[in-house]
């Protein structure tokens, strides 16, 4: 065999491996829908920067839960609800127990910046970005949740990368408009399931894998809104829960683990910040959580707790 021929032959395998092992790090039980456990957020604190608090999914018992010098952004469930991922000061991946407790950094790399991590559905792994500074690439990657075995997806896209729950998908936000984008977990097949609008940097799968839900505007000027829609993976079927007026923001958390419900923060005019939660088909909105001073960003609604024997 030539050295073209080889090249080409250990790309094919080098591919297929990380198919297979994302693939096996999710597991056909990622399509059923949990309970409902707590909700999670980063809001910035003072001129400290951001740091991750929990509620239940009531609104009650507030609580923030790290502490760190630097940034804690970006929290992310792990499926058994005992575990959060999160940007770490920027540049790094932490990890921490639900609690706030056992803080540690997974991965960092000097000259790159690491970020964005969220959990494949068995909890084995994550999906992150690494993007060089230098070179201005931004690519997604997986490893273990350990920091172990990064490997690369695809460079076909970047922020809020999610993995389907049936494993077999990545979604993110991507170039060069800033659309929702879905592809296959080897980059393959890449589809843009969103007009060429730059969506909202949040974005979620439903528990059933049937749609995804985003909201519709990443940069309002003071005359636009931002409202919540929700899509298929196909693209299909592109549905908007919310039509507030000119100067309000609906930004989109995700979807409850049960399904039943998609929460979000409001904002507009005269309004004190308000994360609330609607149905998937736009009714039962109710009200969770309403602070000047702590804005909820970036929410993720966790599972109850799985416990074992």
């Amino acid at each position: 065999m030539n050295p073209t021929g080889r090249r080409a032959a250990i790309l094919a395998i080098a591919v297929l491996t990380t198919v297979a092992t994302l693939a096996l790090a999710t597991g056909v039980g990622a399509t059923v829908p949990g309970r409902n456990g707590l909700i999670a957020f980063h809001a910035d604190i003072g001129d400290a920067g951001p740091q991750i608090f929990t509620m239940r999914s009531n609104g009650k018992q507030v609580r923030q839960i790290t502490h760190v010098d630097g940034v804690a952004a970006m929290p992310d469930w792990s499926p058994d609800g005992r575990q959060i991922a999160f940007t770490l000061n920027d540049c790094a991946i932490g990890m921490m127990d639900a609690d706030g407790g056992n803080v540690h950094e997974v991965a960092s790399d000097p000259g790159l910046c690491l970020s964005d991590a969220s959990f494949t559905a068995d909890g084995s792994r994550l999906v992150y970005i690494r993007f060089d500074p230098g070179l201005e690439i931004e690519q997604i990657w997986s490893m273990n949740v350990d920091g172990s075995d990064q490997r690369f997806v695809t460079d076909a896209g970047g922020p809020d990368p999610n993995v389907s729950p049936d494993g077999r998908r990545v979604s993110f936000k991507g170039p060069p408009d800033g659309a929702l984008f879905v592809a296959n977990i080897d980059g393959s097949d890449l589809r843009q399931i969103s007009p060429s609008i730059s969506v909202t940097y949040k974005h979620d799968w439903a528990p059933d894998g049937q749609h995804l839900v985003v909201s519709d505007n990443s940069d309002p000027g003071p005359d636009d809104a931002v409202n919540i829609v929700t899509v298929r993976p196909d693209g299909s079927d592109w549905r908007y829960l919310t039509h507030y007026p000119a100067g309000y923001r609906a930004n989109v958390g995700g979807y409850s683990p049960d399904g039943k419900w998609i929460v979000f923060r409001l904002q507009g005019p005269g309004l004190v910040p308000t994360m609330y939660r609607i149905r998937p088909d736009g009714t039962g909105l109710h009200a969770l959580f309403q602070s000047s001073t702590i804005v909820p960003r970036f929410i993720d609604w966790g599972p109850a707790v799985t416990r074992n024997g």
